[in-house]
């Protein structure tokens, strides 16, 4: 066959463009890119400024972008771009700095601290920091905050802030306690790789916090408030007096903790922690799952007033503004018709000017019940919107459709990240958080959603995909039944036993079952022995002499019979379909023989007559131990309760030994 010349070309110049795009996507995944620190100094005063790499633009995203999170080496932070700040004192200083790329499909620049001398020694009281970052701590954020540079991504670096604030009138002397990796992962979060203290805030071992803590139960003992309080009814308040209760209940619900000691924080002074947590990679299976990490301030040792935060966060496979996560991932399916299933639609408006009107259409698995829709928090703060009215005031209004709810933020003013003026990038954020119960017949398969953003007229912007699967559960059966050997005289086989399978599967799963019967069955065996010619006593002579023996046996049997793996196939709630393997191990064996030798042989030559030398009667008992019975294959149908509760089954057996063929008939209530 001949190619045309032009063809070819064409085609030779298609492979090598792919083959350049591919090569060149290939370099995009693997060469590491470096953001670096370039700054201006002028006396205390610093102007930094980031040198980033250019973006790889995710197709069919909005465009790619960078935020920034600085920090200065004093104790001080910023996620400005280019932030400005003033050093207090002159010294030696590592400015840290760390990029989150946005909407793009490579990995975050690295960066290196950047070491900085600051000589100048002007007065402290002339200097005017342009850095803003604490100024709201106190009286926006009740002198407690807790902040992350970006979403935990798996095998990537997280900054984290713990930020508190003295608000007393006495200098105070007090605690911090963090709490991080839920005890309800099998996995670890988080490794927590560093901490950077700027005020000799000193680590003290967990020891020392387990020995100022009692128990909950040992609390409620010694004040005696169980004999008029309900203990169930117990709750921790963000702003809380029982202490002890606090932290056994953070003790509780995660794996590890730390706890710091401070002093000398005086009134109004405000102060920051910073850590550094690596994402672990076991926790991909985890993604789009909403985490967190818990921290409790108390101002002064030895007085029980604390502050409990938790920071919310969403493993995530790429850095994107707009997400969706699910609280409950793993669900137990025996436990969902007590449960809310909880979501949470975080958005951020990277617009040059502000949003009014904000849509997230929130699609909704056929296995919820929309009706069941509880609003829980939000950002902005608005109220509901009046039903069937018109309103020029902010609220939120939910628009109900087949699969979908939409949440409406009416009349509202979210700031655009690339709006003038706009430094704190929190203001460009919100958020919904709301809760479904499931609805009635719900199969066991996991659940998927995701939300479609507008904002005002602008292209809806596609959230991610999340995720909420049930952990496959447990479910032992009790199994009875009869077993039918056709081809066996007067055989008599029952059972009873277990069976252990996924908790309610939907359609496919893997079973094995365990049982033990008791079987009898006789049989009968001839043999027959050629002697030749016998002369027996009296002369007479006898010719083709023979001995038959036959054996008849009555066989008892104790069999364990396993069923080491089936594969089954629900075609609905009532019928069931499964395949296997089976195997039968004979536990003991009771045989009694009665065996009758008879002795033949003809007589003058013409007549067949017994011997009675050699005829004789005889009976023998003895028993057999552990031996293989028969293996084989087998295909069955089920009726009735299929996933869970009461069903009758047959099942017929091909045996790899004799018996070839079996029929399996029993009865089966799955727990």
């Amino acid at each position: 066959m001949n190619i045309p010349a032009k063809i070819l070309l064409s085609c030779l110049v298609t492979i090598g463009f792919e083959m350049k795009i591919n090569a060149q996507n290939i370099a995009n995944d693997t060469i590491k890119r470096v953001a670096t620190i370039s700054y201006d100094l002028q006396g205390r005063s610093v102007s930094f400024n980031p040198n980033t790499p250019a973006l790889h633009q995710v197709a069919g995203a909005p465009p790619a972008f960078y935020t920034y999170y600085w920090e200065f080496g004093d104790g001080s932070y910023s996620f400005e771009e280019k932030p400005q700040h003033t050093y207090k004192t002159p010294g030696e200083y590592s400015a840290r700095l760390s990029v989150t790329n946005n909407y793009d499909d490579g990995k975050p620049p690295t960066t290196r601290p950047k070491r900085l001398t600051i000589a100048d020694n002007i007065a402290t009281d002339d200097v005017a920091d342009a850095s803003t970052e604490n100024n709201s701590l106190l009286e926006q954020h009740n002198g407690f905050r807790l902040q992350n540079n970006r979403e935990p991504l798996v095998n990537e670096e997280m900054e984290f802030i713990i930020s508190y604030g003295n608000k007393k009138q006495n200098t105070t002397n007090g605690k911090l306690y963090l709490f991080f990796n839920e005890k309800k992962y099998k996995a670890k979060n988080f490794e927590l790789l560093d901490v950077r203290t700027y005020h000799d805030e000193k680590e003290v071992s967990d020891k020392m916090m387990a020995q100022h803590t009692i128990s909950k139960n040992t609390l409620i003992q010694s004040t005696g408030i169980a004999t008029f309080v309900n203990t169930k009814n117990i709750v921790l308040d963000s702003v809380g007096h029982d202490l002890p209760l606090s932290l056994e209940d953070a003790n509780a619900y995660y794996q590890d903790s730390k706890v710091w000691e401070f002093n000398n924080l005086e009134p109004n002074e405000q102060r920051n922690l910073f850590l550094t947590f690596k994402t672990t990679p076991e926790m991909l299976k985890d993604t789009t799952a909403v985490i967190t990490i818990r921290s409790i301030f108390v101002p002064e040792r030895g007085n029980q007033e604390h502050q409990v935060l938790n920071k919310e966060m969403e493993i995530v496979t790429s850095h994107d503004p707009n997400k969706m996560a699910v609280y409950n991932s793993f669900l137990n399916y025996r436990l969902v018709r007590f449960k809310r299933l909880k979501y949470k639609v975080r958005f951020q408006n990277n617009g040059e000017g502000p949003a009014r009107l904000i849509k997230l259409n929130v699609d909704i698995p056929d296995m919820l019940d929309k009706s069941s829709l509880e609003l829980i928090d939000m950002y902005p703060k608005v109220p509901i919107c009046p039903d069937g009215q018109k309103t020029n005031k902010s609220c939120i209004d939910t628009v109900f459709t087949k699969n979908q709810i939409s949440f409406q933020f009416k009349n509202i003013y979210l700031p655009g990240t690339a709006q003038k003026g706009v430094k704190d990038k929190d203001s460009t954020k919100g958020f919904v958080k709301y809760s479904l119960k499931f609805g009635k017949n719900f199969h066991k398969k996991r659940s998927t959603s995701k939300t479609e953003i507008i904002f005002d007229k602008n292209d809806p912007i596609i959230t991610n995909t999340s995720t909420s699967r049930f952990v496959p559960g447990i479910s032992i059966g009790a199994k009875t039944g009869y077993n039918s050997f056709p081809k066996l005289d007067n055989s008599k086989n029952y059972f009873i036993g277990a069976t252990i399978s996924p908790y309610k599967s939907y359609k496919k799963y893997w079973q094995a079952e365990l049982m033990f019967a008791k079987h009898t069955y006789n049989t009968t065996t001839t043999n027959s022995t050629y002697l030749g010619d016998y002369d027996t006593v009296n002369g007479i002579v006898y010719t083709n002499t023979s001995v038959n023996t036959t054996e008849k046996q009555a066989v008892s049997k104790i069999n364990l019979d396993i069923v080491p793996i089936s594969f089954r196939y629900n075609l609905n709630n009532i019928f069931g379909l499964g395949v296997g393997v089976h195997s039968s191990v004979s536990i003991n064996t009771d045989i009694d023989a009665d065996i009758l030798t008879t002795g033949f042989g003809d007589f003058n030559g013409t007549i067949a007559a017994p011997i009675a030398q050699l005829t004789s009667r005889d009976t023998k008992q003895y028993t057999q131990g552990l031996s293989l019975n028969n293996y084989g294959v087998f295909g069955d149908i089920t009726a009735g309760a299929s996933r869970i509760g009461p069903s009758v089954g047959a099942r017929y057996m091909v045996n790899f030994k004799t018996p070839n063929s079996q029929i399996h008939l029993y009865a089966i209530w799955k727990f």
